[in-house]
């Protein structure tokens, strides 16, 4: 089996620089652009069901990258981003300035993050372990996940067994980014990683979430 995955398209906080986490904000033209591009890119690829985070950007990303084809599109709550408590709906200058030791934290030791009223990176990789559990034990030869920033990071430091010091130096990968995973026997291993041959111009969104 083949998992597709990928980032939502740019979003209008990913412009501005707004903390998105389980809040959210609608896709730019060019996020709408760039998922459509990758829904040209993959065309000949029969997926037999899309998993996608139930947020909307991430639900209007996997509608444009199925295009007119009738896949089935699955909403899974292990495949949201971060939640990220007071800071969710709150300009990264903002949070930096008003949490400047948490932020910190946040971005260099995973390990020792404390969420404000958020979501601990515990309980994250726990709900995405959960989803990989689950989607090695289905019948497919090719799937779709769309889901988020740090979630995807998550996703890669579980498939190639990281240490959290070297997931906290992973990049986060631009909107519709895409990566392939092959499932064979209930092994993950990545064939291809952030391929943005689909994308024109300046990739700008690559640190906002």
């Amino acid at each position: 089996m083949r998992v597709y995955l990928t980032r939502h398209g740019t979003t209008e906080w990913n412009m501005i620089k707004r903390l998105q986490g389980w809040k959210d904000s609608n896709l730019t033209e060019e996020g709408v652009s760039r998922a459509i591009k990758l829904g040209q890119k993959l065309n000949n690829v029969d997926f037999d069901v899309i998993y996608s985070s139930p947020l909307t950007r991430s639900i209007d990303t996997a509608k444009y990258i199925r295009t007119n084809k009738s896949t089935i599109i699955i909403p899974h709550n292990g495949l949201k981003e971060l939640s990220y408590g007071m800071w969710e709906g709150m300009l990264l200058d903002d949070i930096e300035k008003k949490y400047p030791n948490e932020y910190f934290i946040y971005r260099n030791d995973p390990m020792e993050y404390l969420p404000v009223e958020g979501e601990t990176y515990e309980a994250l990789f726990n709900r995405v372990r959960d989803f990989l559990d689950e989607i090695k034990n289905i019948q497919a030869n090719n799937i779709l996940v769309v889901s988020h920033g740090i979630t995807i990071k998550v996703i890669i430091a579980i498939i190639k067994n990281l240490s959290m010091k070297e997931f906290s130096l992973l990049p986060v990968y631009t909107g519709t980014a895409l990566n392939i995973i092959e499932v064979d026997k209930g092994k993950m291993k990545f064939t291809l990683e952030n391929d943005t041959s689909h994308i024109e111009g300046q990739l700008y969104d690559e640190i906002i979430i």
